[in-house]
């Protein structure tokens, strides 16, 4: 996971936005509970909107609130809330955060990724035995994406397929058991993990050019005229986080409601309109005028 699903913090209350961070919290706590300090480094703000999204739609009748003080905030004390959702998140953070460490050290040598992926190995093995289906469709689908990435030059590789392997994996992570929303969960899971790919792949254009990287929409760019790619990117984006929406909106979803819709039509896009802005030399959109509705 990359760290774009993000809220808009200008459109939220004051109320919203302590709501949020306490979830934020609350994974940060279950990370460190369950695997120590290591699980906590490998906090994400895309898991924080998983355990979000499954605690609305779930509704758990068992959550624990507390005050109370922590390292990043010795002397403020703050609200956390933990439940069986935060803590699916969690086991998801370390299965997901080892797989994009190892991949670091393997695909670029990152010191970083290679210490990082041996602190979180034994944390690894715990998540992986609470969900070994899910570790292995994760493996399956990292796998497929490596062997796309390190395709001969020769074999053109489009961003749909090359999407689609991460959208896989959101899918499965998304789809916390076999219900009536299994589906439509699935479904968000899978175009949201397309959109935070090819978001990736679009913010590493001028990073992976130059140094040979793999990246499926350099071939796109290749074919048209500069002037027109970006809007092109902006509109694959959009129809992606159509579908996504379109998910979303299908589950019976009240608690939070404003905060999973900020997230999801003006959050996911902060990133891109800075990079947008920055290739096209354009102004970044006020709040107001930020887009915000994709279905």
């Amino acid at each position: 996971m990359f760290g774009y699903i993000v809220i808009h913090e200008p459109e939220l209350r004051v109320r919203e936005l302590a709501l949020y961070r306490s979830y934020y919290c609350g994974l940060c706590e279950e990370l460190y509970g369950r695997y120590g300090r290591a699980g906590q480094l490998a906090l994400s703000y895309d898991t924080t909107f998983l355990a979000l999204l499954l605690t609305s739609l779930y509704e758990p009748s068992e959550e624990k609130v507390r005050e109370s003080n922590c390292l990043v905030h010795p002397l403020r004390r703050h609200t956390s809330r933990r439940n069986a959702y935060t803590a699916y998140a969690a086991d998801v953070t370390v299965l997901l955060s080892f797989y994009a460490c190892r991949d670091d050290w393997e695909d670029e040598r990152r010191l970083r990724g290679l210490v990082l992926s041996g602190l979180l190995h034994s944390g690894f093995e715990r998540a992986a035995g609470l969900f070994p289906e899910k570790a292995q469709v994760i493996a399956d689908c990292l796998d497929r994406l490596h062997a796309l990435e390190t395709s001969p030059p020769d074999i053109a590789v489009s961003p749909d397929e090359a999407g689609a392997c991460f959208g896989d994996l959101m899918a499965e992570i998304f789809a916390f058991r076999q219900d009536e929303w299994e589906q439509p969960l699935r479904r968000m899971g899978y175009y949201l993990g397309k959109f935070i790919y090819l978001l990736d792949a679009y913010d590493d254009l001028e990073k992976d050019a130059p140094a040979g990287n793999f990246n499926p929409l350099l071939s796109v760019r290749a074919r048209m005229p500069s002037a027109g790619f970006d809007d092109y990117v902006r509109t694959l984006l959009t129809m992606l986080m159509a579908s996504c929406c379109r998910a979303f909106e299908a589950l019976p979803i009240v608690e939070n409601i404003d905060i999973l819709r900020n997230i999801l039509y003006a959050g996911v896009w902060t990133r891109f309109e800075q990079v947008y802005a920055d290739r096209t030399g354009t102004d970044l959109p006020a709040a107001g005028e930020r887009k915000t509705t994709y279905v």
